[in-house]
């Protein structure tokens, strides 16, 4: 008996995780208010499926984000650990913090949306991502050469506006004009 009950749990986390990556692809296609009905076909399961594990689309939006949040936040002390200097660090986190940012259509909108089972997500994107930033700043800080004051917040704010594409602007101009702002963010040597 508990075999059969340890095969279910497996199978029903293998089908959970299925929908959060067909989830995330359709939502980078499509935008957070994509039909359920093509996150279940490329999931390859019925919409019942999906909605036995995401009674709602708010519990669905925040499961696939949760995720990269979680993952943009555990990248933050790998870099630290890997790379030669904080600021190459700071640099290589921001350029996944951008990657996420752009990537995410609609999660602005859903974030706006006034929708009371989204409101966690800012909260938990600001509680997870900014200690993550700020981890990054202080260690720039600590080995010089980077302006006072700057904050994680302030930093990430200015970075998501420089995140917001258009017909005119995309992520390749995105990640440049972070760029620039990082290269401002040093103090002379």
């Amino acid at each position: 008996m508990p075999e059969s009950v340890g095969v279910r749990q497996a199978q029903a986390q293998r089908t959970r995780r299925g929908l959060l990556e067909a989830a995330a692809a359709v939502f980078v296609e499509q935008g957070v208010q994509a039909p359920v009905r093509d996150i279940a076909v490329r999931a390859g399961v019925g919409v019942g499926t999906l909605y036995r594990n995401f009674p709602t689309r708010a519990d669905l939006v925040t499961a696939v984000y949760r995720h990269q949040i979680d993952a943009c936040a555990a990248l933050a002390p790998q870099l630290l650990a890997e790379s030669d200097s904080a600021f190459t660090a700071l640099r290589r986190w921001t350029d996944a913090f951008v990657d996420f940012l752009v990537t995410k259509h609609g999660l602005g909108a859903a974030l706006g949306s006034g929708d009371p089972g989204l409101e966690n997500l800012h909260v938990l994107m600001l509680d997870t991502l900014v200690p993550a930033c700020t981890a990054l700043l202080d260690a720039c800080a600590a080995e010089g050469g980077l302006h006072p004051g700057l904050t994680a917040y302030r930093l990430m704010r200015a970075v998501g506006n420089l995140c917001i594409t258009g017909p005119d602007y995309d992520q390749a101009d995105a990640r440049h004009m972070v760029a620039v702002l990082l290269a401002g963010c040093r103090t002379p040597a």
